[in-house]
This record gives C-alpha cells, sequence and structure tokens, in this order.
C-alpha cells in the first residue's frame, strides 16, 4: 500500500495512506504491468498535492498528462491547490506545456525557474490569483538530488546580489506571495562567506517522460532530445514516499531494454502511459528530429548564414570575444546567433557550445528548440551541467540582456507586471569565467541599415534599455566587479564593459553619432576615460570575417615572455596582424609592464614569421619599436619573409634602429649570442 508522507524535517509518525483510487489503480496494474491510460493515472493526485514536472520548451515534458490533468479539473473541479515546481522553461508561448496547468483553483502555488513560454501562467501571478516564486534553474535541478538525498535543502552563492536574494525580493513574484508565501531561501554565512540555503520539501507527484518503457516500469529515453533531471525528480518523489507517472511513446517486451539505456529504473516508477503521437513531439516545433537525438549527424553547411541585420551585428562583434579550446555557455534568444556566426567563420571546431540543459558541443538550436543540439558530442542530464557550471567550467558565456543601468545590473526577468523568470541566467552569469551580454541598444522599432561598412540608424526603438535602474536585479554588476570577472556588453552601435566604478564605453560603430545615437538615449552617462575606439570594420561588411584566422592566432598577451635565468625577452609575433593603433598601444603597455620593473636591459628576441602590419600602421610600429629599444641590451629579429625583412629592415633603418633581421631563431640567436662577446 502507498505511503504518503509529511515533510521530512517533521519528526510526526507517517500514516499510512490509503488513497481511494489506489485498489483500482493496483488491480489494473495486476492485468497490465505498470501501464495505465492518462485518465487512470491522474486520478491519484489529490488536493494540495506537490507536483514536479520537467521539460524545456516541449522537449521531454509529458503533454498527454497535463492534457488530461487540465481535463479532470475542468470537468469535476478537482483536484485543487496544486503546488507545482519545475526548473526550465515549459511551453510554446500559446497553449501547450504547463500552460495546460494554469487554471485558478487548480493552482496554488508555482515554484520555477522560468515563466515566459507559459503566458496563462504569468496571467495567474500578476493577477494575484496564485503564489509564485522563481528559483535559479540550476539550484531546482540540484534541489530534486537533494530532496531525494533527504537533505535541508540546496547551499549555494548562486541568486546572491539578485532579486533572488532574501534581502531583495527572496524570489517572490507578486504581493500575494510578498504578503502570505513562506520563505523559502534562508542566508547563511558559513567560514565567513555568504550562501543561500534554497529549501527543501517533499514531492507528492512527478509527472515525467521518456521513450519506451516495459511493463516493470523500466524507462529509456533514446528518442529524447534532452534527459533534463528526470532521474533526480523521480528519486525525489519516491523518496518522499510520492508518486512518479511516466508518459512514453511505445511499450517494449519485458527483459528487452537495454539496461545501459535505462534512464529511470522501473523501482522508482508506479505507473506508464502511452501517449498518443500528436502529444509527444520531440520539441515544440518538430515532432521528431533524429539528429536531435544523437541519431544522426547532418552537414553543417546546410545551415544556411544569417541575414545582414542589427541582430546579427551584435552575434557578430561578440564572436571576436571566441577564444579557441573555449567551453561556451549560449543563452536563450539573441545570443543563440552566435552559433551560427561561428559555423559562417567555420570556428565551429575549434569551441566547444554548450547549453544548460546538458548538451555539449556540435551546435546548439535556437527559438523554441532551443536546449537542444545538433551534432553534439555528449548529452548529460541537466543536474551535472550545473555542477560544472557553478563550479566554473563554462569559460565564456554569452546572455542576452533586456535591461542595463549604470552599475552593470541586468534585468532579464521581469518586464512591467510581466514576470519572465531568469532560467538558468543568474548560475550561468555569475560563475562563468568571462561574460558578454547580447542585445539592441534600444527596443521595440528599431530600425538599421548596413552599407559601405558602416551603420546607420533609420529608426529608433521606442525603449530605451540603457538606464538608470533596472527593474529587477538578476545580474549584479556589483557583484561581478567584486570579483573582478570580465563582463562585456555589445549592442549594435557601441560596446560597453563592466568597471568597479560601472559601466565604461569602450567602442563606437563606424557611421554612429556619439551624442546623438548613444549618450543621448541613455539614463546615465557612462564611464569614458578614453574616446571610444572604433568597433572592428569586418563586422559591418557582408563577406566573412575571417575569424578562424583571428582565433588560430596566439592573443597579443601571450606573445611576450621573459625568461629570467637567461635574462631573455621573447616576442613571439607569428601570424600576428597589426590592425589598430590600439594594437601599438597594447604592444607598449605590456613590454612596460614586464620588462619597466627589471630596473635593467635585457637581451630580446623577436618572432616575425608571417606578421602583418596594415600599412597606414607603418609609421606608429615602428616610432613603437624604437621607443621599447629602451629596454634591450641587445636584440636580434627574424623571419622567413624576404619582403617583410626588406620592408621592416628599411623603416627601422629610418630610425636609427638596428636593421639586420635573420631568417630563423637559430641563426637570430647565434647573432645575439656574437653579439654579447
Amino acid at each position: 500500500m502507498k505511503k504518503r508522507g509529511l515533510p521530512m524535517h517533521e519528526t510526526t509518525p507517517e500514516k499510512e495512506f490509503t488513497h481511494p483510487m489506489l485498489p483500482a489503480i493496483q488491480a489494473i496494474s495486476l492485468k497490465k504491468g505498470k501501464i495505465l491510460s492518462a485518465e487512470e493515472a491522474v486520478r491519484i493526485i489529490r488536493d494540495g498535492d506537490t507536483i514536479a514536472t520537467e521539460g524545456i520548451g516541449i522537449a521531454g515534458f509529458a503533454e498527454e498528462i497535463a492534457i488530461e490533468l487540465e481535463r479532470r479539473f475542468l470537468t469535476t473541479g478537482g483536484p485543487k491547490d496544486l503546488t507545482l515546481v519545475y526548473a526550465s522553461g515549459i511551453g510554446d508561448l500559446k497553449v501547450m506545456g504547463v500552460t495546460h496547468l494554469a487554471h485558478e483553483g487548480l493552482l496554488r502555488k508555482v515554484i520555477c525557474g522560468h515563466i515566459g513560454l507559459a503566458p496563462k501562467l504569468q496571467e495567474l501571478i500578476k493577477e494575484n490569483k496564485i503564489l509564485a516564486y522563481n528559483l535559479p534553474q540550476g539550484v531546482i535541478a540540484h534541489l530534486f538530488r537533494d530532496i531525494a538525498a533527504h537533505k535541508p535543502g540546496t547551499l549555494s552563492s548562486v541568486g546572491l546580489g539578485t532579486f533572488i536574494d532574501p534581502r531583495m525580493d527572496a524570489g517572490k513574484l507578486n504581493a500575494l506571495t510578498r504578503e502570505e508565501g513562506e520563505d523559502i531561501i534562508e542566508l547563511l554565512v558559513i567560514g565567513g562567506k555568504e550562501y543561500l540555503l534554497y529549501k527543501a520539501f517533499p514531492i507528492n507527484v512527478a509527472i515525467l517522460r521518456g521513450t519506451t518503457a516495459d511493463p516493470d516500469g523500466n524507462i529509456t529515453m533514446e528518442r529524447e532530445a534532452l534527459t533534463l533531471q528526470h532521474l533526480s525528480t523521480a528519486m525525489a518523489a519516491k523518496n518522499s514516499n510520492g508518486f512518479v507517472i511516466v508518459q512514453v511513446e511505445r511499450i517494449a517486451e519485458r527483459g528487452t531494454l537495454n539496461a545501459r539505456q535505462v534512464k529511470i529504473p522501473g523501482i522508482l516508477v508506479d505507473c506508464v502511459v502511452v501517449a498518443k503521437p500528436e502529444n509527444h513531439w520531440q520539441t515544440a516545433v518538430e515532432m521528431y528530429n533524429p539528429s536531435y537525438s544523437c541519431e544522426i549527424k547532418i552537414p553543417m553547411q546546410t545551415i544556411p548564414p544569417l541575414e545582414m541585420s542589427a541582430r546579427k551585428i551584435i552575434a557578430r562583434r561578440a564572436a571576436f570575444e571566441l577564444r579557441p579550446n573555449s567551453v561556451v555557455n549560449l543563452g536563450f534568444g539573441m545570443p543563440q546567433e552566435v552559433a551560427q556566426v561561428a559555423n559562417e567563420e567555420k570556428l565551429i571546431e575549434y569551441i566547444t557550445l554548450t547549453t544548460e540543459p546538458g548538451a555539449i558541443g556540435g551546435m546548439p538550436s535556437g527559438g523554441l528548440n532551443f536546449g537542444t543540439g545538433t551534432n553534439i558530442d555528449a548529452l548529460i542530464d541537466q543536474p551535472y551541467q550545473f555542477d560544472f557550471y557553478d563550479g566554473g567550467g563554462v569559460d565564456l558565456a554569452f546572455l542576452g540582456s533586456a535591461e542595463v543601468d549604470k552599475e552593470g545590473n541586468v534585468n532579464v526577468s521581469k518586464f512591467g507586471p510581466r514576470f519572465v523568470g531568469p532560467g538558468g541566467f543568474i548560475n550561468i552569469s555569475q560563475n562563468s569565467k568571462r561574460v558578454v551580454y547580447l542585445g539592441a541598444f534600444t527596443a521595440q522599432g528599431l530600425e538599421v541599415t548596413i552599407e559601405a561598412g558602416k551603420i546607420r540608424i533609420d529608426q529608433e526603438g521606442k525603449e530605451s534599455k540603457f538606464i538608470d535602474q533596472v527593474q529587477q536585479k538578476t545580474f549584479s554588476g556589483n557583484y561581478a566587479a567584486m570579483r573582478k570577472q570580465p563582463v562585456l556588453y555589445v549592442t549594435e552601435r557601441c560596446v560597453f564593459s563592466l568597471s568597479e566604478d560601472g559601466l565604461e564605453l569602450i567602442e563606437i560603430a563606424p557611421g554612429i553619432d556619439l551624442e546623438r545615437d548613444i549618450l543621448d538615449l541613455m539614463g546615465f552617462k557612462p564611464i569614458m576615460n578614453t574616446p571610444p575606439r572604433l568597433m572592428d570594420p569586418r563586422i559591418f561588411k557582408r563577406e566573412p570575417m575571417g575569424l578562424k584566422e583571428d582565433l588560430l592566432t596566439l592573443p597579443l598577451e601571450e606573445r611576450f615572455t621573459y625568461y629570467p635565468e637567461e635574462s631573455l625577452f621573447f616576442v613571439n609575433f607569428e601570424n600576428y596582424y597589426v590592425r589598430s593603433r590600439e594594437d601599438v598601444e597594447r604592444m607598449r603597455e605590456m613590454v612596460d609592464k614586464i620588462l619597466s620593473p627589471l630596473g635593467k636591459k635585457v637581451n630580446t628576441i623577436v618572432n616575425y614569421d608571417n606578421f602583418n602590419v596594415a600599412p597606414h600602421l607603418v609609421d606608429a610600429y615602428t616610432d613603437a619599436v624604437r621607443y621599447v629599444m629602451r629596454y634591450y641590451e641587445r636584440v636580434t629579429r627574424y623571419t622567413t619573409s624576404t619582403f617583410l625583412r626588406m620592408k621592416l629592415g628599411d623603416e627601422l633603418a629610418k630610425r636609427d634602429v638596428a636593421p639586420h633581421i635573420y631568417e630563423t631563431r637559430e641563426e637570430a640567436r647565434s647573432a645575439l649570442d656574437q653579439l654579447g662577446r
């Protein structure tokens, strides 16, 4: 007989619970194993139950069971006052997903990571019809594991300094929750460091989904695009003395499933529902795509390039931040277009793109296919992906930005009375090594023309996105600055960076007027320590930008090395192209930074193999060479390019700098040794 337990922190002995439908369900199960109809399965749900479900978009969501639960409520008036818990955004912006459960009376409370795909649920929250909490997506994914293990909750630094923090909104979304809702997040100090405790609670019913089941309830997920945290959620319900219902598309004979493919073991599953095909779509827009379930790989060249637009300009500028061998997260919306730019530039094989639901490698999908991926290298459960993310495994995150203020705070979760939620944004933005925010400079109606390597604003958007103070703090600029996290804010007309003092304007697009097109449209005056430099002109031209060559070229910072044991300074300019005066100035600054503190001159070797300087910068570059000679005792240079040896040699000779340039490093080192004798 099934037990339905008390909250885990209570010590009152559990009482046996005999649900009126259980004898009938058990009788059916004797005949059919654990296989029931959706109508039979949802009868186990009682008034006041806490229901856990999962999906992203519609991927992984048990649509048929949700439809039947909605039908039962509308025809019988029950069950009532349910608490709904889920981590990722579930829905299609219309009628699918958790929208089926968005009825006054059916729901009493929702605890979730994202609401934006379920408009009817947003309405219930906005109208104070239900209690509502937003928690970070990764926290909820981990919370199911901690509920299963009977821990007091999930301890994390994720959410500090944001609207999740108990010192701000505590994740409460409306007046009803602030007045009547309990506190489910607690601020703790451990070892002098602040953490948030997200409190555990029992799960009465888990509603999940897989591909194939056997009569014993073993579940495989071979045709699903994602595995999410179905296993953790099933364990949370089972160890809460709850009930686990799983929707599948087919039944296999007992004992025929490959045990290595079973994602939810039958010991955790109480009943299985076989869905109609129309209620088991792989995603919200595709009934079935074998590339999403890793059954085939598709040629990447079949993916069409993006049309030139403000969005592409933003994605192109953001792509300049990519580095080889880096692990990258792509957020929802505009950040997905960075993947398409990377594909156009033939960079995909040199980076690893990931999404929070568990996809690693390949080409992440966008729109209502978000979270899935094409040609991925691996797929892991969502809680493990967030273990990796929270631990700092992401080198670079590209995320959207709806509002930005003078402190560098970002809002992506609340717009006027409309609640969207952060999804995985807070986990990712707080823990990635570097973050790049993408967003148009103004919203609603922005129109631009891109021609002749410039951008022109034809019509401004109605809403300014750079305002004095964001409506809701989904990302804390102060918290990031305190931890010295590098952050950029990229728009179609300019780029900002986060400094200790707030937002600094560092780049401006060709064709843009600083006062008219930027400063006059901002709710605050950004920091400008120096005049903003021009964004790279390649961004505004229709042909490929040649980022692959840039990506495989060492960053300037890694090209200067001092060997103290030999008092030798090595400058590696191999494959480097000096494109701007800023490049020249950075070279001078780096030589100053490394050699000035030594207080002595050093021997120097410079590698000029495949080095190039834009013609209009030759004078500036050779002037910089003359400047840094103050640090050199002796210097030799080499390159295999005869033309470059002649070109640089002539320019250096004009400035009374020793002009001879050798052909190999060995020749340059030998010459340096000879000079020292």
